[in-house]
């Protein structure tokens, strides 16, 4: 369970978003357009893309790419990308349902693999993560309905841990040949904005501790390992909104750390455990001054 001291935190920074962004719509969407390649490569680097986040960026802009790539790469690139930008513009619009995840995913795997896509796996698809191997396809369908249902009828748990439960939830199910990562992923940011916070990335460094957590889920049911990177990424992300809605400079943690003599280790430390108001971009860290 996330405790009351980071509860307190979110909601104090959630209020001064709330405030900040009054009149200020047009640098949300600026902010949001520059964090699209970020969350495409580090979503699409959780899964093995070889890309880098410079290639990724290149691709979106339709230049061109120094090295060859796959098609597939590009594909996932640029369909993933417009998962993103299509849930940003559908907050308000729609409720979370079998209707949309379906949708989403044909948008994702459409020119990648059209027989798969915008389909839950179907009888004799089964897939495996690792060692463990996902339901059989005639249960896909009611789970997800199922999780779905657990979803949107709990109204007792803390946002985050309600949204946590269900993401590992869905990855067990792994409802669909290929992509589940990807949508599960997308769903994390759709549940949040569609509670008027700011998107969250995932990051590919933090992998291992990712992966940890479905282990977790798996062996005991236990969801606080998923809560604890969800709670640090929503802060970083809403730290970041709040710096350039403030119109703060934003310098890098180095320079901050050379201009306010301070051991640049200890303001790393600080920033990964969010007791500092910085967040990264491209993966750099960075600080509003």
């Amino acid at each position: 369970m996330i405790n009351k001291n980071i509860r307190q935190k979110i909601n104090d920074l959630k209020k001064k978003y709330d405030s900040l962004k009054i009149g200020k719509e047009s640098l949300l969407d600026i902010l949001a357009e520059a964090e699209i390649p970020e969350s495409v490569y580090n979503s699409n680097a959780i899964e093995n893309s070889t890309l880098t986040i410079e290639e990724t960026e290149k691709i979106l802009l339709e230049l061109e790419v120094a090295r060859k790539v796959s098609v597939r790469e590009v594909f996932e690139a640029k369909n993933l990308a417009s998962v993103f930008e299509y849930i940003k513009n559908k907050t308000l619009s729609k409720d979370s349902d079998e209707e949309l995840i379906l949708f989403l995913h044909k948008m994702l795997i459409s020119g990648i693999n059209d027989k798969i896509a915008g389909r839950f796996r179907v009888s004799g698809e089964y897939v495996r993560v690792g060692t463990y191997i996902a339901p059989a396809p005639e249960h896909v369908q009611l789970m997800v309905e199922s999780a779905l249902l657990e979803y949107s009828s709990d109204h007792s748990s803390y946002f985050l841990e309600r949204i946590a439960k269900f993401h590992l939830e869905f990855e067990q199910i792994h409802p669909f040949c290929d992509g589940n990562g990807r949508i599960g992923r997308v769903l994390i940011c759709y549940f949040l904005m569609q509670l008027g916070f700011p998107p969250i990335i995932i990051r590919d460094k933090e992998k291992h501790l990712y992966y940890q957590t479905f282990k977790e889920y798996k062996e005991h049911k236990n969801t606080t390992g998923l809560e604890k990177i969800f709670y640090l990424a929503l802060l970083e992300s809403l730290n970041k909104r709040i710096a350039y809605l403030q119109g703060n400079k934003i310098i890098s943690l180095s320079e901050y750390a050379k201009n306010t003599a301070q051991p640049l280790n200890i303001l790393l430390n600080k920033a990964k455990r969010q007791t500092i108001a910085a967040f990264r971009e491209k993966g750099i860290w960075k600080i509003g001054q």
